[in-house]
């Protein structure tokens, strides 16, 4: 049977180059490429069918940080297929991000300066905001969106004699420093895409923990430093162009330099060629790229413990359930407003 996968954020960067590497890998599998702009999705679709022409692509509108259009593409994606294979939760975003210019120059004089360039720890900071939902933009997008999908999607991929694949994409920037329990959607920090990336590191661990006794199992990968929109965002890209040549030369001391949406998407391709019970839960595994341009994956434990990430699984579903009653409520309160008017014509 031809797998099927679903990958969220699949119209540009890691998403796409993922796509494209899988293709490589199997021309028969069924991929759906979940997307916020339907416009890019198309193009995407397009670009890879242009590479593999008998590829069997769908495409489904998803913004993973809106809790409606969760429900409503999970339900989409239960009426087209019977089981998903494997589902790469990549999608992410990192709004008004601004680098703190007295810690870069203190860092760059540093014996720091190696790791503050390969993890960015305590150089980026965001401006959050709250959404529709009136939850934090990041927290919705980066984790709870993926978390509601997850759990949406529970009867197409937790089934009887089939093994399923959850893969995040996290980030070298996650960081215990920068979550807390008390504060888990990041309202009151100032760096809410690291927060976000060290709860989706969290969340992986509990739902191994919850899931795999249903045959459901779940990675974390970090793609390293790539070249793609989130990275632009941080700064104009005439000055990574200008810095480029500086990046592969710190690239011989650091092998996280990925640089390439291709070379990113190492670590994501190989967790799929590889059975899910031999992994380590408690690991994430990392592109890499030396400085000779060799790509590879490596698996790095990761700093978290099984209380912190049930407390948070916790949370996460008691945020859940507020979520689902508002939506219900919504949903009541327009019918009552239907039912008035039709009573009023």
């Amino acid at each position: 049977m031809e797998k099927v996968i679903l990958v969220t954020g699949a119209n540009s960067g890691i998403g796409l180059a993922l796509c494209e590497r899988l293709l490589c890998e199997d021309a028969g599998l069924q991929l759906c490429l979940a997307c916020r702009n339907m416009q890019r999705a198309e193009a995407a679709r397009s670009a890879l069918l242009t590479s593999h022409p008998d590829a069997h692509i769908d495409l489904l509108h998803l913004d993973v940080g809106s809790v409606r259009s969760v429900l409503c593409a999970a339900h989409e994606v239960k009426a087209r297929y019977n089981r998903l294979d494997y589902l790469y939760l990549n999608a992410g975003i990192m709004p008004n991000p601004q680098i703190d210019v007295k810690a870069f120059f203190k860092g760059l004089f540093s014996s720091n300066a190696v790791n503050m360039f390969a993890t960015a720890e305590g150089l980026l900071t965001q401006q959050d905001r709250v959404n529709k939902d009136g939850l934090q933009e990041v927290f919705a997008t980066n984790l709870f969106g993926h978390f509601m999908l997850v759990r949406e999607l529970e009867p197409v991929l937790c089934q009887a004699g089939q093994t399923s694949r959850l893969v995040w994409t996290s980030s070298s920037n996650a960081r215990r420093s920068a979550f807390s329990l008390d504060d888990v959607q990041h309202r009151r920090g100032t760096e809410p895409y690291a927060s976000s990336k060290y709860a989706s590191d969290l969340l992986s661990l509990a739902l191994n923990r919850h899931n795999n006794s249903q045959g459901l199992y779940s990675s974390v990968i970090c793609p390293g430093l790539v070249m793609t929109n989130l990275t632009y965002g941080i700064l104009p890209s005439f000055f990574w162009t200008l810095i480029m040549p500086i990046m592969y030369l710190i690239r011989i001391f650091t092998n996280t330099f990925t640089l390439t949406p291709y070379n990113g998407a190492g670590a994501l391709h190989s967790l799929f060629l590889q059975k899910p019970e031999s992994l380590d839960p408690r690991a994430k595994y990392h592109s890499l790229t030396s400085g000779m341009g060799s790509n590879y994956t490596q698996p790095r434990q990761m700093d978290m413990d099984d209380d912190m990430s049930e407390a948070l699984y916790v949370k996460l579903l008691e945020i859940e359930k507020a979520m689902r009653k508002r939506l219900k409520e919504e949903d009541d309160d327009k019918q009552a407003y239907k039912k008035y008017l039709h009573q009023t014509e």
